[in-house]
């Protein structure tokens, strides 16, 4: 879909909704500016200049609040982009132990949507996996282990997790995976500087593929320094809605009031994909595509 003296002020409020991901909780005022759903968000992008894979594939998109927001978005550009089959279960909230078979209630996915059993029934080519990195209470099979109360059990279970979930989804089936890598946080921003470096080894390790969606929504030259602006890509300036700020030649990623999300729609107490043109969503659309369609 995160220091001590905002984690009440978080943990008070993120059971209340917003886009349904604990982790977020009610944002901050942020730092200074540094240079199933049926609705289809129409964000469109130019064609690649990639050829298409002769084979289209077939795409599985799982994750959590940021997945939910961008589900829509990235399937669209999937289609548009390679033609591919495109199947997404995102839940908000939720981090990668809820996606393991086996957590039963202590899971906030259904045992049919966990990723096993969706690899199984749809066999897909990938699987793309998207996930901020949630740790609260909130999400039971965590068993209460957070970043901020003991980060090295935080980073420990992490990553046996992302093995754990590895092994599954490979024992299930032929899927390669793409991990995600997250943009920056202004609140904890070792933490997603760890999370992504955890994406990485694991890929490294099971030839597993990695999008940095992160660095589309980072500075040029500071990759984990949280801007809620960035210039207008070329793109941005022919296409009116994504320039947010065209006199400044700059375009919005955040909300003032939301400093993880990228819908620039207010967020609402049951999740749902972003229901308008979002710069920052169709920069990370981009980034997963253009990965699949480099790896056929």
């Amino acid at each position: 879909m995160r220091k001590p003296w905002i984690v009440g002020v978080l943990l008070s409020a993120v059971l209340l909704g917003a886009c349904g991901d604990p982790a977020s909780g009610p944002p901050p005022v942020p730092p200074p500016d540094v240079p199933r759903a049926s609705v289809t968000t129409q964000q469109q992008a130019p064609a690649s200049r990639t050829p298409r894979p002769a084979k289209a594939p077939t795409v599985l998109y799982l994750g959590d609040s940021l997945a939910m927001e961008a589900q829509n978005v990235v399937g669209q550009e999937l289609r548009r982009e390679l033609r591919a089959a495109y199947t997404s279960a995102p839940y908000s909230g939720t981090t990668l132990c809820d996606y393991l078979e086996g957590t039963g209630k202590r899971s906030l996915v259904p045992d049919a949507d966990k990723a096993a059993p969706l690899v199984r029934r749809l066999r897909p080519d990938f699987v793309v996996l998207q996930f901020w990195g949630n740790a609260w209470g909130y999400t039971p099979c965590m068993d209460r282990i957070t970043h901020d109360a003991s980060p090295g059990r935080y980073f420990e279970r992490y990553a046996a997790d992302m093995k754990r979930l590895t092994d599954q989804i490979a024992a299930a089936g032929d899927a390669r995976i793409v991990w995600v890598l997250q943009g920056p946080d202004p609140i904890t921003p070792d933490r997603v500087r760890r999370v992504n470096g955890l994406y990485e080894e694991r890929a490294a390790a099971s030839g597993a593929l990695v999008a940095d969606a992160g660095e589309t929504v980072s500075a040029a030259g500071a990759r984990y320094s949280w801007v809620q602006y960035l210039p207008c890509t070329a793109y941005e300036r022919d296409h009116s809605p994504y320039c947010t700020q065209p006199g400044r030649d700059r375009t919005a990623l955040h909300r003032d009031d939301d400093y993880l999300h990228f819908c620039l729609a207010p967020t609402t107490s049951t999740p749902k994909p972003c229901p308008v043109r979002s710069p920052g969503i169709l920069r990370i659309a981009q980034a997963i595509t253009r990965v699949i369609r480099e790896n056929p």
